[in-house]
């Protein structure tokens, strides 16, 4: 309730008027809170960013570099960096996920998809991001093992069950590592892009971007957590932003190589997200997200069976795996 009252104040300060009146605009998988507060009728968003937990300095950054290159991001109208408070324009109400369905998809997807290009195309290493390297990608697999097997599934893992998971980790890490590096969001999907009448999409939660793989912001796209499309489907959008990216320079491979590097991708972004889902049930008490889990286990299992190579890492993928049956096909 202290929190609140300081934020209230700040409001008030801020856009020198009383009896503001927030409320709730969304959560996100951090310690963040967002509100939404209307004043002389126009209408903000606060981010509430405690600074013991989040540190609104690369939100500040990212939200400068984004909108000098033409993406559609909230206004920053005032900051208390010291008190973690933003005072943020409003992008609506209306989230890509509600909205996406068979006759929207394909404008809205195409898009997300000249947005994304522009990302990649306008933002250079001029003004330094962190790089997503190997240790990053590594970290970020090893939740799956910490998480979504041990802590989720109970599982203590064999010394050959490690060497399977740490081999496909391997594989999937040098992947990453052999794309073109371009900025990247790094939660460019559905319920981070707002349908917007002007700029179409607005883009959110975007102060985690780095430097790091080409497929990576299309695999969140399009292997999106939260919804997914027949295959053909997919593959047709992963196709129209090929030959866009192929156009631009950004690419030099041809489709097939960036189709792989697009599989491999996802498969390193849903061990992460599955450990993530995880994680945020028993840490956070946020057990909403182990309904994704599912859906995120099948994207991993498809690309097992498509490439063999990750055949011996598919018995953990299954729905709820049994101990036993993860034990007898490892023998």
């Amino acid at each position: 309730m202290q929190r609140l009252e300081l934020l209230k104040q700040w409001l008030h300060n801020t856009l020198n008027q009383h009896d503001l009146l927030l409320e709730p605009a969304s959560s996100d998988a951090s310690f963040r809170q967002y509100f939404r507060v209307t004043s002389l009728n126009k209408s903000y968003i606060v981010m509430d960013a405690p600074p013991s937990q989040e540190d609104v300095g690369p939100f500040i950054k990212i939200t400068h570099l984004f909108q000098q290159v033409g993406i559609n991001v909230p206004q920053l109208y005032a900051e208390d960096v010291e008190n973690g408070f933003l005072l943020l324009g409003d992008l609506g109400l209306q989230e890509y996920l509600s909205a996406l369905n068979g006759e929207s998809a394909e404008k809205l997807y195409g898009d997300a998809i000249s947005a994304l290009l522009t990302l990649q195309v306008r933002c250079s290493n001029d003004e330094p991001l962190p790089t997503y390297d190997g240790d990053m990608l590594h970290k970020e697999m090893a939740l799956f093992s910490e998480w979504y097997l041990g802590r989720h599934l109970g599982f203590e893992l064999t010394c050959g069950e490690q060497a399977v998971l740490q081999q496909g980790f391997s594989l999937l890490g040098a992947n990453a590592l052999a794309q073109p590096q371009v900025c990247v969001h790094r939660d460019y999907h559905s319920r981070n892009l707002m349908v917007c009448a002007e700029n179409n999409p607005g883009v959110l939660d975007y102060q985690d971007a780095v430097m790091g793989p080409i497929s990576y912001d299309l695999v969140s796209l399009l292997k999106d957590c939260y919804i997914d499309w027949p295959e053909a489907q997919r593959y047709h959008w992963v196709n129209q932003y090929y030959q866009q990216a192929f156009s631009a320079s950004l690419l030099e491979c041809d489709e097939s190589q960036f189709i792989e590097w697009f599989d491999l991708m996802g498969m390193q972004r849903h061990l992460k997200a599955v450990g993530i889902f995880a994680r945020l049930n028993y840490r956070d008490g946020k057990s909403a997200y182990l309904n994704d889990i599912p859906r995120t286990l099948n994207y991993l299992s498809e690309m097992a069976e498509k490439y063999p190579r990750f055949a011996d890492m598919a018995k953990f993928f299954k729905p709820q795996p049994s101990r036993d049956h993860i034990a007898d096909v490892m023998n």
